[in-house]
């Protein structure tokens, strides 16, 4: 009887440790696991809300999230304008929910659309675009291509197509500069 009533205390003890341990572990886990999310898994976690961009040299850029890519975050605007934005460009974002998105979710196809395979999407589509860049300006026109590290971009006004007689000039902008564009 001596030796169940030992065994029996042991038993109680391990397990009370282990309980004690566990509850000491427990916030090292949670920050440890906090540490592996991107704010790409945390916008995913918001498809289909609203939020705010807050992207420096332009400002509050808000919107419904459409969806993300490794680099990238599409929101639709009001008026069925949509906006690509650069997530190197964003500083903060307000209007997250408590949801994040499993960290890796995205396909091997998701990891290979990156910003400048979606810029060249509306370069083949021939989208009237605004693009906001980093120094607060904006240019509009129509992306003519997409090199390794600049977006070539044929200025007219928006409201014009893209015609010999309404390009004003083509420039070269450096994608690095490019924080957003915008559909017309």
């Amino acid at each position: 009887m001596r030796w169940e009533q030992l065994f029996t205390d042991l038993e109680a003890q391990f397990a009370e440790q282990e309980a004690a341990d566990a509850r000491l572990e427990a916030p090292s886990r949670a920050r440890a696991e906090h540490g592996q999310v991107r704010l790409a898994d945390r916008l995913r976690g918001a498809r289909g809300g609203q939020v705010s961009l807050r992207c420096p040299g332009v400002g509050e850029l808000a919107g419904r999230v459409v969806d993300v890519g490794v680099d990238w975050v599409l929101l639709a605007e009001a008026g069925e304008r949509e906006l690509l934005v650069a997530q190197r460009a964003v500083a903060a974002v307000a209007g997250l929910t408590a949801v994040t998105a499993p960290a890796g979710e995205e396909s091997a196809v998701d990891r290979h659309l990156d910003l400048r395979r979606a810029l060249r999407g509306l370069a083949r589509d021939r989208a009237a675009v605004q693009c906001l860049l980093g120094d607060g300006g904006v240019l509009t026109g129509t992306i003519d291509r997409v090199g390794a590290d600049f977006v070539e971009l044929a200025e007219h006004p928006l409201d014009a197509p893209r015609r010999r007689g309404a390009v004003t000039g083509v420039r070269a902008i450096a994608l690095p500069a490019v924080v957003a564009v915008r559909t017309a």
